[in-house]
């Protein structure tokens, strides 16, 4: 609604006014002085009162954005607790061998970056100095996310840690031979090290939230106080662009994270050119941060700066520095003082008074060299003002040049992502630069060499003095600090095994009551961390909220809805159940910090995340990457399984390949069990694989059904067949299925819920067709194809195997049919080793919404489509009448 002019009343209109004069005056002064001081000093004034207002407590809106200044001004840094001489030269050692180690390795033409821990080096350096814990001292220490692409600054610190070797640098990229550095922080290929993977852009970001709330978890349930660790993620400003990003910002501030802190590397370019070339990134970060309740601090402008501003009297510095974009900022990096004086002082008169106070040596101090991320005061400043801050998570915006001291050739160009490597002049100015002991003779036959004042330089004792004193070398990773757990209890295993009679059970509802069932053990229930997206009714999990909770920092500050029901919506504290709300990625980024505990804080934990299977390996395959770098270990449960059994729902939620999408994940274990009794048998395996006395850094995926079939009873001599893939259910005869005693047969191979309509098939084929069929249960077809894939490369060894799939079908002539609920993909994975005649059905296309029924005749994987299907069979083989495949097509309408 308008008032008449067509103005949007103010929702102040609806406030009640109690002394309107006072208001008007108010008003009156603001309008005063816009007359006679300006806008710009008026706007000055309602900042600092709007900024003061927040400091007093007072409930009024956030300012979303402050000056593109320094939120710590030079008078209010605090005195480094350190020789800064001797981290200056520390860190001059570090520039030079992350460059020397990259430009060394491109001649073999594997690559690396140099600009970005140039750009960040001092970030780093200074955490490393004062303020990143280590793991030998109580608790876990910090965790530390590195970004990806700074890695050979970390690999160079190692080095003169003496963590490396020279031998080490000179495999940077070459990891082939067993001896390599690998490109970027990954756990699994250098376990010692790197605790988490972040190069996945976004996901680095995502994680650290996750982790930083799950050391909160461990702390409140009383599992582990590890509530003096911290975490570090330090990102790029380019980055940030990816959604998975910013995707948590409300939940750390929500649940008040002071225990985590951002540090966003601004040297304004991604890898292709400015990240916000008309506009300024560091501004809408800022936005975008203090909008999500973060504490944010600013580290712009160097030391140089502060005679610039102290001329300042009429802030046009100010209000010019905020309005030049980025792109143009890029542009002063790489011009002389003469086009700055033009175009950046030029553009305001009093500007142009303040220029002709300044030197050209002035100028370009401050405009190529003096930046906020450049100056260990000032990163000092805001790591301590970010670790005093209480309440909310800190973001600190850190200005700097990508490719600083590299030169001219590299520092803020566009290409200096792409750029490989350094020229030796462009090395010999850069020792110059750092002031670092190099001679020239030390470039032997033309290639740059290390650096490294010796093991027991000053350098290197103040280093490690300093590590010590934060608790042991940083980064670095424990491996595997505990025991195995003890064993489950067998009862729960056992509770399917003699079937559920007439009761119709669903696979998804027999994991929930194995788990629960575990959960109940004294000594490990304690351990599982069941995860879930706001998805827990859908999976029958809702009978947990009473009994276990649901994760909450708060508690629960309200009556629920359903108090007075038995099955309660209950949040505690110390709940075990995370509860995510809609996100697959959020739960993905719990289940990898649950998932590595074992490492990171030396607690062993049991994850199992269920979600919709559709919305699990194809939303977040890349974060099922991440877990498998990071080395987490647990259960990822794909629910509503199946192409068809989800009615309804349709295309998008119809799961035709998820185990398709697995496949691809070397550490990932994926099982389509088809009973509540397989379904026991492969936790109890992965229990034992996974925390047992030989653990093996590798995670289960299983496909479960909501279709409520009877569960049989198992059958004897199961156990390695499920677990390896593959075993016969049962024979015609022991089905109790009467044929001719020459009557031609066919093996049935079923998998997940699919064998149902194979069970019912194979009677159809006897009574109806003289059919002999066989039926088999197909718990992986993926571990039967790893397991002869591992056969085929012990052949060309000169090794004799055999694979598991060719023993279990050994002697058998007939022909084998395989049927799943999954395109055809995924039972052929297993073809090419199957010795018999071999075909598939499943379900290829889109899903569609239609009952059970309609949609497995639809995609012809019912027990009608199989009759007729193994009919063609024979019927090619000679072994029935071609008229018989005719026959059956007509008689079940197909």
């Amino acid at each position: 609604m308008t008032d008449p002019v067509g103005k949007l009343p103010s929702q102040l209109d609806q406030l009640p006014d109690r002394d309107p004069e006072e208001t008007a005056e108010w008003a009156a002064s603001l309008d005063a002085v816009s007359e006679h001081a300006g806008a710009h000093r008026a706007e000055y004034l309602m900042r600092r009162t709007l900024q003061h207002a927040e400091e007093a407590g007072l409930a009024l809106p956030r300012l979303l954005e402050t000056d593109y200044v320094n939120t710590i001004p030079t008078s209010a840094e605090p005195t480094i607790q350190g020789d800064e001489e001797m981290e200056r030269k520390i860190t001059a050692w570090n520039r030079w061998n992350a460059a020397a180690m990259v430009t060394r390795g491109s001649k073999y033409g594997v690559g690396g970056h140099i600009a970005t821990f140039a750009s960040a080096a001092w970030l780093y350096e200074t955490g490393f100095n004062h303020f990143f814990r280590g793991k030998e001292q109580d608790g876990s220490g910090d965790q530390i996310y590195v970004q990806g692409h700074a890695s050979p600054g970390i690999y160079a610190r190692a080095f003169l840690d003496g963590r490396l070797s020279e031998s080490h640098l000179d495999h940077f990229r070459q990891e082939a031979g067993g001896k390599g550095l690998p490109s970027y922080p990954h756990p699994r290929r250098l376990p010692w090290l790197w605790e988490f993977p972040t190069v996945s852009m976004g996901l680095g970001p995502l994680s650290a939230i996750y982790q930083a709330r799950f050391n909160r978890y461990l702390t409140n349930r009383g599992i582990k106080d590890v509530s003096q660790s911290h975490v570090w993620a330090f990102l790029g400003d380019g980055e940030m662009d990816e959604p998975e990003s910013t995707a948590a910002l409300a939940l750390a501030s929500r649940e008040g994270l002071d225990n985590l802190t951002f540090v966003i590397n601004c040297n304004l370019q991604r890898l292709d050119g400015p990240v916000r070339a008309n506009f300024k990134i560091v501004q809408e970060l800022e936005a975008q941060f203090r909008g999500a309740g973060w504490n944010v601090v600013k580290s712009l402008w160097g030391n140089a700066w502060d005679e610039l501003f102290k001329l300042d009297t009429t802030g046009a510095l100010v209000r010019r520095i905020r309005e030049v974009p980025d792109a143009q900022v890029q542009t002063y990096q790489t011009r002389d003082a003469a086009y700055i004086r033009e175009d950046f002082f030029g553009k305001d008169p009093a500007l142009v008074e303040m220029a002709k106070l300044l030197s050209d040596d002035k100028i370009l101090e401050c405009f190529h060299l003096s930046r906020g991320g450049h100056e260990p005061r000032k990163v000092y400043a805001a790591y301590k003002a970010a670790l005093a801050h209480k309440g909310a998570p800190t973001v600190i915006l850190a200005q700097t040049v990508k490719g600083f001291t590299l030169g001219e050739g590299f520092a803020s160009k566009n290409a200096n992502h792409q750029m490989k490597k350094l020229t030796n002049d462009e090395f010999k100015n850069m020792r110059d630069l750092l002031e670092l002991p190099i001679s020239d003779s030390q470039f032997v036959d033309g290639q740059v060499p290390y650096g490294h004042p010796g093991a027991d330089a000053p350098e290197v004792r103040y280093l490690q003095e300093r590590r010590a004193a934060l608790g042991g070398p940083a980064p670095t990773r424990r491996m595997h600090a505990v025991g195995p757990l003890p064993a489950q209890s067998e009862k729960a295993f056992a509770s399917f095994d003699k079937g559920s009679g007439t009761q119709s059970v669903a696979t998804t509802m027999a994991f929930v009551r194995l788990v629960k069932d575990l959960m109940r053990d004294k000594e490990t229930g304690k351990r599982w961390v069941p995860i879930v997206p706001d998805e827990a009714r859908t999976f029958g999990m809702e009978s947990l909220f009473p009994s276990l909770g649901i994760y909450s920092p708060k508690g629960q500050t309200y009556e629920p809805v359903d108090r007075d029901q038995l099955m309660y919506y209950r949040e505690a504290k110390d709940g075990q159940i995370l509860n995510e709300g809609i996100t697959e990625a959020g739960s993905m980024a719990d289940f990898i910090a649950a998932s590595t505990a074992y490492s990171t804080h030396g607690e062993t934990m049991i994850p199992f995340y269920i979600f919709y299977s559709m919305f699990g390996w194809q939303r977040t395959a890349d974060q099922m990457w991440q877990l498998a770098d990071q080395l987490g270990k647990g259960f990822l449960i794909g629910a509503t399984a199946g192409r068809t059994t989800l009615t309804g729902e349709g295309l998008q939620h119809a799961d035709g390949h998820s185990p398709m999408i697995a496949a691809t994940n070397p550490a990932a274990l994926t099982y389509d069990p088809a009973f509540a009794y397989e379904v026991s048998a492969i936790v109890k395996d992965g229990l034992k694989r996974m925390y047992g006395e030989q653990p093996e850094d590798i995670f289960y995926y299983l496909t479960v059904y909501n279709e409520p079939m009877p569960q049989p009873a198992k059958p004897s001599g199961v156990d390695e067949g499920i677990v390896r893939g593959l075993y016969r259910f049962n024979t015609a005869e022991s089905a109790g299925v009467s044929v001719p005693a020459n009557a031609p047969g066919i093996q049935l191979i079923g998998a997940g819920t699919a064998i149902h309509w194979t069970l019912k098939a194979q009677k159809m084929l006897a009574e109806e067709w003289g059919v002999s069929a066989d039926v088999w249960s197909a718990t992986s077809w993926t571990e039967l194809r790893r397991d002869a894939l591992e056969a085929d490369a012990a052949i060309l060894r000169g090794e004799e195997r055999t694979p598991y799939l060719r023993k279990a079908l050994d002697g058998i002539s007939t022909p084998v049919l395989a049927v799943s609920d999954y395109m055809r993909q995924v039972p052929d994975q297993i073809a090419q080793w199957v010795e018999q005649d071999y075909t598939s059905l499943g379900a290829d296309g889109f899903g569609l919404s239609d009952t059970r029924d309609a949609a497995r005749r639809h995609f012809g994987i019912d027990a009608e489509s199989i009759v007729v299907a193994s009919l063609a069979q024979l019927a090619r083989r000679g072994e029935v009448p071609a008229s018989a495949v005719k026959e059956a097509r007509e008689r079940y309408g197909l």
